[in-house]
C-alpha cells in the first residue's frame, strides 16, 4: 500500500477535556496505517509510563542535593518544582493530542516557527537531554548502590549497563513498558517503604520535625527555594518523554491528559510526602553529604532495614529511569528521520521486533561516550538546562499554534498558562550553576555541526519544502 497522507486544517473546535467524538474511529485509522510503530500502549500502561519516567533516581540521589542548597525545608523546593512541571505539562497536554506524534517538541517549534535550524536544534536539545539524563543514572548505577553489592569502577558498570537497556529497548515497546510497569512497582514501594521507615522514627522521637521548616542560613527564603527548585526539577523531568511514545498510544487523544496529570500529580503527592519525613528523620547535612541520601534514612529508627536491601530497591528505581529516557531518546531520532529533518537512515524499523534499531544504536553510542566523560552532578545540571530552553519554546509554541486549527477534537490548555509556564521556566534557567552550560554548549555545538552536515548530505527535507505538516507515514 501507498502512504497515508492527511492535511491538517479547518478542523473542529477543541475540547478543554480531551475529545471524545470521533478518537475511537481515529485511533483504528491510525493503527491499520502502514509503516508505523506498533500500537501497543494502552490507558493504564501510559499512566504507569508517565509515573515511572519521573519516579525514578532524581529522588533516591539528589533529596541531599537539595537540602544542601534549601536547608531542611526540603519539600518547598520539590513543590516549586511539581508547579513547573504542572504548568508545562499543560503545554504539553494540548499539543499531543493535537499532533499525537513520535516526533514531540520538535514538531511543535517547528509548526509555530517554520525555521529548520531552530526545529533541527530543539530536536537536538530534547533527544541529548534524554540521553545526558540515562547518562547521570547509568553513573549511579555503577555508584554507592552498587557497592553495597560490588566493588567495580563506575563507569566501566554504567557503559555495561546501558547496553542492557539497549537491548531491552531494542527488545519491543510492549515489552519495555511492561518491564516499566514492574521498576515502577518496585520503586514506588522503595518510597512508600521510606515514608514508613522515617514516620516512625519521628513518631519515635528519633528525629525533629521542626527541620522541615528550616532554611538555608544566609540566604533568603524566595532564593533558597529557587536554588533547590533547579536541581529538584531533575527529580519531575520525565512527563515530556511521554510526548515521543504518543505514535505507539491507541488513543492519544483521550488517554494522555489523563495519563499526564495524573501520573504527576500521583508522583508529586510521593515525593513531597518523602522529602517532608526524610528532612524531619535525618539532619540536613547528613542527607547532603551522601551519595545515596535515602540509604541514611533507611537506617534509621525502630524500624531501620539493611542497607543492601534498600540499595536494591534504588538499583531498580535507577535502572527504569534509564530505560524510559532512552525509550524517548531512540523514538525522538526515529520521528526526526520520518519527518525528514535528520538522515532518513534513523527512520529504519527492525522486521521483526518493529522498534527502530538505528535510532536505537545511535543513542545508545552517545550516551556511552558522556557516561565515559561526565560526572553525576554536572549531567543532572545539563539534563535539566537543556530542558528547561526547550520547554520554553513548548509554551510559547502553543500560543502560536493556536492560529492552526486540527481536524480532530483536543486538549485545549487556558491561555495564561503558558505564559506563565514559559517565564518560571525562564527564572528557574537563571537558576542553573554555570558549571551546567558548558556540556550542554558542546552539545549543542554538535548538532549544529551536524545539521550542517545532514544539509549537505541529503539536500532540502520535507521541513525545508514546508510539507512536513502533511506527512503522516513514509513513502
Amino acid at each position: 500500500m501507498g502512504a497515508t497522507k492527511r492535511r491538517f486544517g479547518g478542523g473542529r473546535r477543541p475540547l478543554h477535556a480531551g475529545g471524545t467524538a470521533g478518537v475511537e474511529a481515529e485511533a483504528r485509522e491510525r493503527a491499520e496505517a502502514p509503516g508505523g510503530l506498533k500500537k501497543a500502549i494502552g490507558r493504564n500502561m501510559l499512566l504507569f509510563f508517565v509515573v515511572g519516567d519521573v519516579l525514578g533516581a532524581g529522588i533516591y540521589a539528589l533529596v541531599g542535593e537539595v537540602g544542601g542548597r534549601v536547608g531542611g525545608a526540603i519539600w518547598t523546593s520539590f513543590a516549586v518544582a511539581l508547579a513547573l512541571a504542572f504548568l508545562t505539562a499543560f503545554a504539553y497536554a494540548e499539543l499531543v493530542t493535537k499532533y499525537p506524534r513520535a516526533a514531540g517538541a520538535a514538531l511543535y517549534v517547528n509548526k509555530a516557527f517554520r525555521m529548520p535550524f531552530l526545529t533541527f536544534l530543539v530536536a537536538f536539545a530534547v533527544m541529548c537531554s534524554g540521553i545526558t539524563s540515562a547518562a547521570t543514572l547509568s553513573t549511579a548505577f555503577g555508584g554507592d548502590y552498587l557497592k553495597q553489592f560490588l566493588d567495580v569502577p563506575t563507569v566501566m558498570a554504567g557503559l555495561v549497563f546501558i547496553i542492557v537497556v539497549a537491548l531491552i529497548n531494542f527488545r519491543g515497546i510492549s515489552e519495555s513498558v511492561k518491564l516499566n510497569i514492574g521498576l515502577t512497582c518496585i520503586e514506588l514501594g522503595g518510597l512508600l517503604l521510606i515514608t514508613v521507615i522515617a514516620a516512625a522514627a519521628v513518631l519515635n522521637g528519633d528525629g525533629d520535625a521542626g527541620r522541615a521548616l528550616d532554611f538555608k542560613e544566609g540566604e533568603t527564603v524566595p532564593i533558597a527555594i529557587l536554588a533547590g527548585a533547579a536541581l529538584a526539577f531533575y527529580a519531575l523531568i520525565g512527563f515530556e518523554d511521554s510526548v515521543n511514545v504518543a505514535e505507539e498510544t491507541e488513543q492519544p487523544q483521550r488517554d494522555y491528559p489523563r495519563a499526564l496529570f495524573g501520573g504527576l500529580l500521583a508522583a508529586g503527592v510521593v515525593y513531597l510526602t518523602v522529602t517532608v519525613l526524610a528532612s524531619m528523620a535525618v539532619p540536613t547535612d547528613r542527607l547532603a553529604s551522601s551519595t545515596g541520601p535515602l540509604l541514611e534514612v533507611a537506617q534509621v529508627g525502630p524500624l531501620s532495614i539493611d542497607p543492601k536491601v534498600f540499595a536494591a530497591i534504588a538499583l531498580f528505581a535507577v535502572a527504569n529511569g534509564a530505560l524510559i529516557n532512552m525509550i524517548m531518546a531512540s523514538r525522538l531520532v526515529y520521528g526526526m528521520s520520518r519527518e525528514g529533518i535528520v538522515p532518513r537512515f534513523f527512520g529504519g524499523v527492525h522486521k521483526g521486533r518493529q522498534t527502530p534499531l538505528p535510532a536505537i544504536v545511535f543513542t545508545t553510542a552517545l550516551c556511552m561516550l558522556l557516561i565515559a566523560i561526565g560526572t553525576l552532578e554536572k549531567l543532572a545540571d545539563t539534563t535539566v538546562t537543556l530542558l528547561l530552553c526547550v520547554f520554553i519554546l513548548v509554551n510559547v509554541s502553543v500560543l502560536v499554534l493556536r492560529r492552526d486549527p486540527v481536524d480532530h477534537d483536543h486538549f485545549h490548555a487556558p491561555s495564561a498558562i503558558p505564559v506563565i509556564g514559559a517565564v518560571v521556566c525562564a527564572t528557574l534557567l537563571t537558576q542553573q550553576p554555570s558549571s551546567s552550560f558548558p556540556l550542554a554548549g558542546g552539545l549543542m555545538a554538535l548538532g549544529v555541526v551536524l545539521y550542517f552536515v545532514s544539509r549537505r548530505a541529503t539536500g532540502p527535507t520535507d521541513m525545508d519544502t514546508g510539507r512536513l505538516e502533511a506527512v503522516e507515514h513514509p513513502r
